[in-house]
């Protein structure tokens, strides 16, 4: 990344707080358009949770001076442009920091402010005005966090939203994230945080948390 100190950088990322369009370029290569329906978003879910070194660079270069404008609390005034452009910052935060810093501790820079944008907008009821599908990002910075009552209440978000399925298509993949979102919860309960951030963030094992972590698909 460009020294923060440097007039161009400066210049790029003021350009990049002053993009009105922004919101909707992250929605688009999100989801595969700015307010795409159910059906729609899923043509894009193996994008998703893949790991793929190309997509990564491909945020990267497109997003990452948003991303370090967001993470730096300059795109706040998203939140005010209506639920797209609240899940907008949400995808930000939550979602292209885990591709663009993957495997850093930078990659859960942005959970904090994730978590709380979430929480405004299951408060409000904004979420209520997106597609189910599209919800899932939404409530994901809950199951993200490293807390036994935010994991309890991803839980509970995860299961309205099961039960709201207008179609097989959509009720199939939303009873995978329910599945997801009880197996986070699970490994709060055991352990307190998630032990496959710990080398990460330069955290030490316990036994117990070895031993998990030696099983196939401990990592999510």
């Amino acid at each position: 990344m460009t020294d923060n100190a440097n007039p161009s950088y400066l210049q790029a990322l003021s350009a990049v707080v002053a993009d009105a369009t922004l919101p909707d370029q992250v929605l688009t290569q999100w989801l595969g358009s700015a307010r795409p329906s159910n059906g729609e978003a899923l043509q894009h879910k193996a994008q998703w949770f893949t790991k793929s070194p190309a997509f990564d660079e491909q945020l990267r270069e497109r997003f990452g001076l948003a991303v370090e404008a967001a993470l730096g609390g300059a795109l706040q005034h998203w939140r005010n442009e209506g639920p797209w452009g609240h899940l907008a910052l949400v995808l930000l935060l939550d979602q292209f920091t885990r591709n663009i810093h993957r495997n850093t501790p930078k990659s859960f820079a942005g959970d904090a402010q994730a978590l709380t944008l979430a929480l405004e907008a299951l408060d409000s009821g904004a979420d209520m005005e997106l597609p189910e599908v599209v919800r899932v990002f939404m409530y994901l910075p809950l199951e993200h966090a490293e807390d036994p009552a935010m994991q309890q209440r991803s839980v509970a978000a995860f299961e309205a939203l099961a039960q709201m399925a207008p179609d097989a298509e959509t009720r199939e993949y939303l009873a995978g994230t329910l599945d997801y979102a009880h197996r986070h919860q699970d490994v709060i309960a055991r352990f307190g945080r998630f032990p496959h951030r710990n080398p990460i963030l330069g955290r030490v094992n316990t036994a117990r948390e070895e031993e998990y972590l030696a099983q196939p698909g401990s990592g999510f």
